[in-house]
């Protein structure tokens, strides 16, 4: 047998298995409550309407839809963003937008398209494991950004970047309803961390992938708006929108985009040709039937439900949680963010949850760079079935009095 451990390159140190992902094989015991896949509700997926528009696919234009493709996406796809992008405040063309293999394909080509050994990403603490994993491959160093509260100089972050032999390359940011901690930047978080961005001059990669799910409150501008806005022209931003059907429409297509800069596309456009030529054609075919028909009714039936949802798990939350626990309060998205006592360690409590209280959540430490974060967790109510919330945070809270006594 080979040596294999011998042959891989130094970056497979850095790979780790997804707690999440691990964490989904639960979904199938009847026993568990879970709160631990932050995964949109089948039960709420658009069906008939993908049925509809595959069968037109196949039926109108089969040559089209099982064809191979260009690189940069479905050019009715990409028109049809572009039009959803202008409605945000982001005037684009069809070359300003690559449609990928979900956002996560887009934080992976991202993270090589930027990322030498040793250079800093400035992520948030905590921050999307995704992202982590999608970034840890490039041999990164990790620098914390908080946008919102944080007293850190553009000069301070980087000469702690030149003492590791790197530079800053970019600053990831979900600035809408965060995973994991639900959390949205205001306007003036944004226009300070684009302030950051122009005087370290990097670039700033915007997750949008929960943008359109707001439940409560006015919406905030996305960054690549507010950059456009400063610069006049898309040509000459510095954010790199990511966008994705994944929690509006469905996930399974494996579908979405990046918005920016041409010359940006332009490179991306290689990586894509290189990775996996394009991303599937009747996948493309059909969701862009489905976005043009279904979309504004769509998203409005997902508020509708996760809204609901997640104000009975904050309500659940405030009935059954001992003192000493706090949490978010998200206006939209589908996570809320629980700080237990600092003595309590998330994944020891995972571990007594499901074996004696029979309810699955994620520790919050995969979430932080640097390992910290050990008395988190969160919470994901979007999967959850209403009559169980109730129960499940009820078990939740007993267990963690018990194990804080």
């Amino acid at each position: 047998m080979a040596g294999w451990d011998r042959l891989y390159a130094t970056r497979a140190q850095r790979m780790r298995a997804s707690e999440i992902r691990e964490l989904l094989k639960l979904l199938d015991r009847p026993d568990i409550v879970s709160f631990a896949g932050g995964i949109p509700d089948p039960a709420l997926f658009p069906a008939e309407a993908f049925a509809a528009a595959c069968t037109a696919a196949l039926t109108e234009n089969p040559g089209g839809a099982l064809q191979y493709s260009v690189s940069e996406g479905y050019l009715p796809l990409r028109q049809w963003l572009g039009a959803e992008m202008a409605k945000l405040g982001v005037a684009c063309e069809p070359e300003n937008l690559l449609i990928t293999s979900g956002s996560q394909q887009a934080l992976d080509y991202l993270g090589k398209l930027f990322l030498s050994a040793g250079d800093t990403a400035l992520v948030g603490w905590p921050t999307y494991l995704g992202a982590l994993q999608a970034f840890n491959a490039y041999e990164p160093r990790y620098d914390r950004l908080d946008p919102a509260r944080s007293n850190t100089t553009p000069a301070a972050y980087a000469e702690a970047a030149r003492e590791t032999g790197g530079r800053i390359k970019f600053a990831y940011v979900t600035p809408d309803f965060a995973n994991p901690t639900g959390e949205t930047l205001d306007l003036q978080a944004r226009e300070r961390l684009l302030d950051l961005a122009e005087e370290l001059d990097v670039a700033v990669i915007e997750d949008g992938a929960y943008q359109a799910l707001r439940y409560d409150g006015e919406a905030v501008p996305p960054l690549l708006a507010l950059d456009l806005a400063r610069s006049g022209d898309i040509e000459r931003t510095r954010t790199l929108y990511c966008g994705s059907f994944s929690k509006t429409l469905a996930p399974g297509l494996r579908l979405g985009w990046v918005c920016a800069a041409r010359p940006v596309i332009e490179k991306l456009v290689l990586m894509k040709q290189a990775a996996d030529l394009h991303s599937p054609t009747i996948n493309q075919v059909a969701m862009h039937r489905v976005a043009e028909s279904v979309y504004p009714a769509q998203v409005e039936r997902l508020r509708t439900a996760y809204r609901r949802r997640r104000d009975l798990m904050l309500a659940a939350l405030a009935r059954h949680m001992p003192p000493g626990v706090s949490w978010t309060r998200p206006e939209g998205g589908m996570f809320v963010w629980v700080t237990l006592p600092p003595a309590l360690d998330g994944g020891a409590l995972l571990a007594r949850s499901i074996e004696s209280a029979g309810v699955a959540f994620v520790p919050g430490q995969a979430f932080h760079a640097d390992g910290s974060g050990a008395n988190t967790l969160r919470l994901s109510y979007s999967l959850a079935e209403e009559r169980a919330v109730e129960e499940g945070v009820a078990r939740l809270g007993r267990l963690i009095a018990e194990a804080a006594a």
